[in-house]
């Protein structure tokens, strides 16, 4: 893989670890909100909810897509050991978001750097 295509993954990568922090700081702000107009009688969805559940389900697909493109690619690369492809593929599907910078960095990254 080269340069450009690494960094591009890797910046993909990173998105569903910056949504979070989105999305939490969307959400705590929106429950700070509501307590401070309690007497609000509109029921109509803020602006800011339609935005992030699109966003969040986009998010969801991304993280999928990207869980594809990992495990693809440790079964292509001769970068991890046979002997750890398996458990690779394991802790992508189930740790998802958090081990898929650590797999970048590791496998791709130091690939491209060397």
């Amino acid at each position: 893989m080269n340069r450009s295509k690494a960094l591009f993954l890797g910046a993909c990568t990173v998105w569903p670890i910056l949504y979070m922090v989105l999305f939490m700081g969307v959400m705590f702000s929106q429950v700070l909100l509501m307590e401070v107009g309690k007497h609000a009688s509109s029921v109509e969805m803020p602006l800011i909810m339609k935005i992030i559940f699109p966003l969040h389900f986009l998010t969801m697909i991304w993280i999928f897509a990207l869980i594809a493109v990992y495990i693809r690619h440790i079964f292509k690369t001769d970068a991890v050991p046979q002997d750890k492809k398996a458990l690779w593929a394991v802790v992508l599907f189930l740790g998802n978001m958090v081990a898929m910078p650590v797999y970048w960095y590791l496998y791709i990254w130091k690939k491209v750097e060397a």
